[in-house]
């Protein structure tokens, strides 16, 4: 009898650990369907079952960090560097995402040794090219957005919205404080109405003609495009155009959709397979014909609806390095806060 139990004791802790090493569990704040068949893929390849935990990054960052150790969490997925900047300066990210496959595919201002890019987007200027003259757009800049030219014309979202925090903070990085909090009080002075809306909300202001130039991401203009919005939405941008800023500088505001490995991962070397997998050129051609972002990884071409819509030859901002974004988040909010951005 003792044998037996022994036996059965032994088998069990066998097949728990087995069943630990042959999966893989991602807290997941991307929403997008065509991620799930991606991680379906994954599993078919390796065997290893991914298990999704969705929600939004507030909600799925709290639960991480007051599980704590008990985590179970291997994969904090989301949809800007900053987010995973802020997570790992509250300690819930731990070292390996260093593999040299990783290293090879990630350029180093895209990656830290906890989180990597895993698809590219830029934050970009949309213009109704029946009100802004080229001569008007003629090496504009994020810093240009502040100029009095554009009083009442400008549309851009909340200061709450995280794509807004990870570009402020990225000009912090590079002009300072006070120079962007000074810039921020001009934003404000240009805004033709109150803060409101997502990006497309935005993009729309513009063809309707509550607006001359917007702000948003490269990936919403294509979304719009392809009909899955609706016919309103896509007619809406057929009238914009896209600018892409500091061309003459820097380069473009580039933000990334992020894998971070979380502090205590129970299955961490499945967790690299999976970053591996998600940098591999099959998985980056699912992202941009699916979600229309930027690759990751060289010799893999945007959606045919973004090279024709937003072009392809641009110069992107490799200067700064997206790990400042979460460095410079609260002092974001503040200047931001401080110049009434609603």
């Amino acid at each position: 009898m003792r044998k037996i139990t022994i036996l059965a004791l032994i088998t069990s802790l066998f097949a728990s650990v087995f069943a630990i090493a042959d999966e893989v569990n991602i807290f997941n704040a991307r929403h997008y369907k065509a991620d799930g068949e991606l991680y379906a893929k994954f599993t078919n390849k390796t065997g290893i079952k991914v298990n999704l935990i969705n929600g939004k990054s507030g909600a799925l960052e709290k639960r991480i960090l007051e599980e704590g150790v008990d985590s179970s969490a291997d994969l904090y997925i989301t949809a800007d560097a900053g987010r995973c900047g802020a997570m790992d300066a509250k300690g819930a990210l731990q070292g390996g995402l260093t593999s040299a496959a990783i290293k090879s595919s990630v350029p180093k201002s895209f990656r830290t040794n906890k989180w990597v890019g895993i698809a590219k987007r830029a934050r970009i200027i949309y213009y109704s090219p029946e009100r802004v003259t080229g001569a008007e757009l003629s090496g504009m800049t994020y810093e240009g957005l502040a100029d009095p030219k554009w009083k009442g014309r400008l549309v851009i979202r909340k200061s709450s919205n995280i794509y807004n925090k990870s570009l402020v903070a990225s000009l912090i990085k590079n002009n300072g404080k006070a120079a962007t909090a000074k810039w921020a009080e001009g934003v404000v002075s240009n805004m033709a109405r109150t803060p409101k809306g997502n990006d497309r909300a935005q993009i729309m202001a513009v063809a309707a003609g509550e607006a001359d130039i917007a702000v948003a991401n490269t990936y919403y203009l294509a979304l719009m495009l392809s009909g899955k919005k609706g016919a309103e939405q896509q007619e809406a941008a057929k009238k914009v155009k896209a600018f892409f800023p500091n061309q003459n500088d820097r380069g473009t505001h580039m933000n990334v959709s992020c894998a971070a490995l979380v502090k205590g991962a129970p299955n961490k070397a499945n967790a690299v397979k999976l970053v591996e997998f998600l940098l591999t050129p099959d998985s980056q051609e699912h992202f941009t014909n699916n979600t229309f972002e930027f690759p990751m990884i060289d010799g893999v071409s945007p959606s045919p609806l973004v090279v024709n819509n937003l072009g392809l030859d641009f110069k992107q901002d490799m200067k700064t390095k997206l790990a400042s974004y979460g460095k410079n988040q609260a002092a974001a909010v503040e200047v931001m806060t401080a110049a009434g951005w609603k």
